[in-house]
């Protein structure tokens, strides 16, 4: 594996998570935080108007605008598609400024805890994953599908991938999250330091991953109004087992509805906040242990 020389931390892809947008404004503060001698870190504020209206986005989600269908199509001109260019024209391979990897500060309304979201399986990112979990037991990490993924901001780069934290309600500050979203931040700084120089942390062989099976949509009337909401036994249980037959639902008149698949599935990000204009409740994935 060739040296990690240039990574970009980037924050404020939504412009209502706060987490990420101020550890970027607090790096770019106190730079020799996130400095180590043979890894250069930059920082971007990637939607810094919306940050600006407090807002998840002006036009259009950011976080979808980066396929390369998306990048080369000139006639996208709304204002989160201008801005993926110019990322895209700043970080990426044939950019101004390239770098080795991205990590994009995300949070969530959900209790994800830090959820990494690998842009591919990439061995390095995965050793680097087994290596945070083996460290810290919030640590999670989750795949999105392949299509989804290379929507991403993170996609720019072939090292790039999402942290999730939460949950952390929006337009929100949290200490906590803020605190716990930082020192992941220097764990992986002071892991690619001592990469760089030939010294790999001790990981665990095996990773437990989160691999996405399908979206959920939360139960609706002809006129597509929400006539259920999350079940009480099921809010906040992210990662946790689902198992057929346990409810997901409430109904308006406090009737369960139950889920009614035929395996044990693990939901994540669970009534989401920013989903509900996606038509998502939850997103069910399955566990999988994988050898490093």
């Amino acid at each position: 594996m060739k040296q990690i020389n240039k990574i970009a931390i980037v924050g404020g892809t939504h412009g209502n998570e706060f987490t990420g947008a101020y550890l970027v404004k607090k790096f770019e503060q106190y730079p020799n935080l996130i400095q180590r001698s043979s890894v250069k870190t930059v920082t971007l504020l990637s939607n810094p108007q919306a940050f600006a209206a407090n807002k998840r986005y002006i036009d259009k989600d950011l976080n979808r605008c980066f396929s390369s269908d998306d990048l080369s199509d000139l006639t996208l001109s709304s204002h989160e598609d201008e801005q993926a260019k110019n990322i895209q024209n700043t970080l990426g391979k044939d950019g101004k400024y390239p770098v080795d990897l991205i990590v994009d500060l995300h949070s969530t309304t959900a209790n994800m805890g830090l959820t990494i979201i690998p842009g591919s399986r990439h061995p390095f990112i995965l050793q680097l994953a087994a290596y945070l979990s083996s460290i810290n037991p919030e640590v999670k990490v989750c795949y999105s599908r392949p299509e989804q993924a290379r929507n991403f901001l993170s996609s720019v780069c072939e090292l790039g991938f999402v942290i999730e934290v939460g949950p952390v309600a929006q337009g929100v500050l949290s200490a906590e999250w803020f605190q716990k979203t930082e020192q992941l931040i220097v764990t992986i700084l002071d892991y690619l330091e001592r990469c760089n120089q030939g010294i790999i942390p001790q990981i665990n062989n095996s990773l437990t991953i989160y691999k996405y099976l399908e979206f959920v949509d939360y139960p609706r009337n002809q006129n597509g109004e929400i006539q259920a909401m999350i079940h009480p036994q099921l809010q906040f249980r992210d990662y946790e087992p689902l198992h057929p037959g346990e409810p997901i639902f409430l109904t308006l008149n406090n009737q369960a509805i139950a889920y009614t698949g035929t395996s044990t599935v693990y939901p994540v990000f669970i009534n989401e906040a920013a989903y509900y204009e996606k038509g998502i409740a939850m997103c069910l994935t399955e566990k999988e242990e994988i050898t490093i």
